[in-house]
């Protein structure tokens, strides 16, 4: 696939994805989520692919949904919404990105505003430069967060604050989010790539099935009882006995050297 709005690049260890539409302030459009899409695919199965750094450009890492896309003509709301539920590419962008089995580490530099934070919050670990910029404006607009913001934002930082700011509309920076545990890290500025990429590195080195499980159980575990999640847990840790990488990290331990994991 010959892609327009991101530029995809390839390491041994894991997949960077940067969304690339700088005169749009890198807001998305169907185009662009597609892509995204793609290139998430492509990697699914491939097993030396360890994680996914998503990124943006130096004022934006993403601004939102491209606001043409907002553009309905009459008599076609109920097709929108048939395309919205089933089709459309910039709604399954953000139902699919959860569910990827592989660490998705997102590098914030400049804005990352409505739909930008909700493409944000649908990964595991957002690092922030200090010129970051965090928002939902969408009620100034009289609209609402639509890419799950509503749901991820006060899972993360609790109710009351995530209300206030979908409320407010208003700007945080990347010290207010880190201390609103938004963001895992910040750095100077041109430097989230960097510690993106650190953690990748590091995220990689380890073996990539128990990655993929624990991501599983912690996602889908935040919304059971207690005890459900102890029992998913307690399946999920049970599968890794019959696989090879278990019997690699042991024997490694036993002779005190790196292991070398394969995925299976």
């Amino acid at each position: 696939m010959q892609y327009e709005d991101i530029i995809v690049e390839r390491t041994d260890r894991w997949l960077e994805v940067q969304i690339n539409r700088p005169e749009k302030l890198n807001s998305i459009r169907e185009k662009t989520a597609a892509e995204i899409l793609h290139a998430l695919e492509t990697v699914e199965l491939d097993r030396a692919c360890r994680a996914v750094i998503l990124k943006g450009v130096e004022k934006a890492f993403c601004t939102g949904i491209d606001t043409s896309e907002f553009q309905i003509r009459d008599n076609e709301y109920f097709d929108f919404y048939r395309l919205r539920k089933r089709t459309r590419k910039v709604n399954r962008v953000f139902r699919e990105l959860p569910e990827f089995t592989k660490p998705i580490i997102t590098a914030v530099e400049g804005f990352a505003l409505g739909g930008g934070l909700e493409l944000a919050l649908c990964g595991d670990i957002i690092v922030a430069s200090e010129t970051a910029k965090f928002g939902l404006p969408e009620i100034k607009l009289g609209l609402m967060p639509g890419g799950g913001g509503t749901q991820t934002l006060p899972r993360l930082i609790g109710k009351p604050l995530a209300k206030e700011l979908m409320w407010t509309g208003r700007r945080i920076s990347a010290a207010e989010a880190r201390e609103y545990r938004l963001v895992n890290h910040v750095t100077p500025a041109g430097k989230a790539i960097d510690k993106a990429r650190e953690i990748a590195e590091q995220i990689a080195a380890n073996a990539p099935l128990p990655v993929m499980l624990t991501k599983g159980v912690i996602d889908h575990g935040i919304d059971m009882a207690l005890a459900d999640g102890m029992t998913t847990e307690g399946d999920a840790s049970f599968m890794l006995y019959f696989t090879r990488d278990r019997e690699e990290g042991l024997k490694a331990f036993r002779e005190k050297r790196t292991p070398e994991f394969l995925g299976e």
